[in-house]
């Protein structure tokens, strides 16, 4: 007999959580993290909300890592960004971003498709990287060649996609 999958929805579906709703249960995610990587993500989330104002946020609690996806839309495949928050570390991923011009060489990866930013990492200082001008750069050419731009006036939108109910440890194991 085959065991259930370990990835389970929100005890609501996604569409009926309230926005207050989806910001305490996001909250309650970012508070397994260490205190350092919690006040990173969150100054990170606060940046990128003012960046993309019209993003919809789609939320991700899985096996490995938290990932808050910022898309034009309700579609997965259409997110431009993301941060992924494995244990211990802030990571913002371009995810249309292999052809992204990089004189400054910021970003890191081999993927066909996908490159990232490490915003943080335990025991290194946070540099307020998403203040860098050539960083705010790369973000706005891959809001420029997006394959689906983000729409003009939206509303932001807070959505919790999944939360898998095994987790590997939020905090780096010492």
């Amino acid at each position: 007999m085959r065991k259930a999958k370990a990835a389970t929805r929100p005890k609501k579906p996604s569409s009926e959580l309230t926005q207050a709703e989806a910001k305490r249960q996001l909250d309650s995610f970012l508070a397994k993290y260490s205190p350092d990587v919690a006040a990173c993500a969150r100054r990170a989330l606060a940046r990128m909300r003012e960046l993309l104002p019209g993003a919809i946020e789609m939320v991700y609690d899985n096996y490995n890592w938290l990932v808050i996806g910022f898309s034009p839309s309700e579609r997965p495949s259409d997110a431009i960004f993301s941060l992924v928050l494995p244990a211990g570390r802030v990571t913002l991923c371009f995810l249309q971003g292999a052809g992204l011009p990089d004189p400054a060489g910021l970003l890191e990866g081999t993927g066909k498709v996908v490159r990232n930013i490490r915003l943080y990492s335990s025991g290194v200082p946070d540099a307020n990287i998403l203040d860098d001008p050539e960083v705010l750069s790369l973000i706005n050419v891959a809001l420029n060649r997006a394959k689906v731009p983000l729409p003009a006036g939206a509303r932001r939108k807070l959505i919790i996609r999944s939360v898998s109910a095994k987790q590997r440890p939020r905090r780096p194991v010492r």
